[in-house]
């Protein structure tokens, strides 16, 4: 298996970089800013978001909340409020199950 080199991972992102991971405009991200309880990213001098890995795997697990699973906003509230350990459980195995899928399929290509 060829060598693959880690991602490098930064400590900080700005609203534009999260925005475009998740594939949403900027807005979205603002909009669930200010409705979850469970971001809250860092402001710089200047008032620029800065949101660390973890407001991003958090941002991540509401985002396939509301747009793959079709949770409404108070829906997705109530589900993080009641069972966040049991979401944010789930979604580690889906990411896991992702990874596997797409690490398989590149193996089947190379093939």
């Amino acid at each position: 298996m060829p060598y693959k080199e880690k991602k490098v991972e930064k400590l900080y992102y700005s609203i534009g970089e999260v925005a475009e991971m998740l594939e949403v405009p900027v807005s979205t991200v603002r909009f669930w800013e200010n409705e979850f309880d469970i971001l809250k990213p860092m402001k710089n001098k200047k008032g620029n978001r800065l949101f660390t890995p973890a407001d991003i795997k958090n941002l991540k697990i509401l985002h396939h909340l509301v747009k793959e699973e079709g949770m409404t906003l108070s829906g997705a509230k109530k589900k993080l409020s009641e069972k966040w350990d049991e979401t944010d459980y789930k979604y580690e195995i889906n990411e896991s199950l992702q990874k596997i899928k797409s690490m398989l399929l590149d193996i089947r290509d190379n093939i």
